[in-house]
């Protein structure tokens, strides 16, 4: 695997691009260190790039900086993210540059600077008492609003999950953006999309293939963050601490999860059955984006019970398992920078992590 070039020392000019949010890919040539300052500091790993910080030379504003080999591939990430930015809860593109390093072009992509951190870990630091179904709610609404503008332009995202999901500041009413469409594409009909490009606790019993699989994909993802939302744990996992097993492939190709109390004993039945219709197996049944967005769970989220969950309460108990089940993944999505339509993504049978260990005996083996 090749590590992504560094940007100290970019070179090549030419005419400058629109400024401010990009909602179509349109590039700048001119070198980016005449507008921005470039920093070492590593903010994140996308699936294919670092991701670094940036100040604007104009008037100091922190950004976010993925640079990205110029290819066909990386075009078409930039591209979508950028039509996907439009939306309030997608990470804004804010300039686009086609530079030179070391004879290799590349894209460099000045983004929001998301400073509020990740989804649970959000939740995990919260120390302002129980988090709520209503909570809940409110944030499932906001992801809705993205993949809803995803899907209308018929793009699937097919990397929906936690570390993806990110807030603008730390302040209490920020915002919360979909972010990484490094496997994200188009796809005009149902069962045009084949490459099984997956992170294991999320994905869709349909991309672990053979089969063709569309942008529904994305419901199940989002089904299984709402369950993690609601208690804290994942519906599917390995019962052996592996990242993804046999017994945990065939427990998602059928479906196979429970509503376990005590975490589950005050979640109200509303949300059950809004989980139960993202995880139906047959991508023909599950809900789409759609149906959704009208679901009664979703439309008067305000008036969600503001029932405690226990939630914060297991992610800080399993705060470090679950890291390391977030670096493990990003280690290995990261080995498919290279033309992933492509290529047979590695399983992840051999990663052993213990995420979990205390629910093996809640699930049958």
């Amino acid at each position: 695997m090749e590590e992504p070039m560094m940007v100290d020392q970019v070179e090549e000019a030419g005419s400058r691009g629109r400024p401010g949010h990009c909602s179509t890919l349109q590039t700048k040539t001119n070198p980016i260190i005449e507008d921005y300052s470039i920093s070492s500091n590593v903010l994140g790993l996308g699936i294919n790039g670092k991701v670094v910080e940036c100040f604007s030379k104009k008037d100091n504003t922190k950004y976010a900086l993925k640079v990205l080999k110029d290819s066909h591939k990386s075009r078409r990430e930039v591209d979508l993210h950028c039509r996907g930015s439009a939306c309030p809860h997608v990470v804004g593109i804010i300039d686009v540059y086609e530079n030179v390093y070391n004879n290799q072009k590349c894209l460099l992509v000045v983004m929001e600077c998301m400073e509020g951190g990740e989804l649970f870990q959000r939740i995990q630091d919260r120390a302002d008492g129980a988090f709520t179904e209503r909570e809940a709610a409110c944030i499932i609404r906001e992801i809705c609003v993205a993949v809803q503008h995803l899907h209308l332009l018929n793009i699937a995202h097919r990397d929906l999950k936690p570390e993806n999901l990110l807030y603008t500041s730390l302040n209490e009413d920020a915002t919360l953006k979909l972010t990484d469409f490094g496997f994200a594409k188009e796809t005009f009909s149902k069962e045009s999309l084949q490459t099984p490009c997956y992170t294991p606790y999320y994905v869709a019993p349909e991309v672990l293939g053979p089969e063709k699989y569309d942008k529904s994909c994305d419901i199940w993802s989002l089904g299984v963050i709402m369950y993690i939302l609601l208690c804290g744990f994942p519906p599917f996992y390995s019962n052996h601490g592996h990242a993804i097993s046999p017994g945990m492939k065939k427990r998602i190709r059928t479906g196979q999860y429970a509503f376990p109390n005590p975490e589950w004993a005050n979640v109200s039945q509303d949300a059950k059955e809004l989980i139960k219709g993202m995880l139906r197996t047959d991508p023909e049944e599950r809900f789409t984006i759609f149906d959704i967005m009208k679901n009664k769970w979703i439309v008067q989220y305000t008036e969600v019970p503001q029932t405690p969950l226990y939630t914060s309460k297991v992610l800080r108990e399993e705060g470090d398992l679950w890291q390391e089940v977030q670096d493990e993944m990003t280690r290995s999505l990261a080995t498919m920078r290279v033309d992933y339509d492509t290529l047979q993504i590695k399983t992840l049978d051999h990663a052993n992590n213990s995420l979990l260990s205390k629910r093996r005996k809640k699930t049958d083996k």
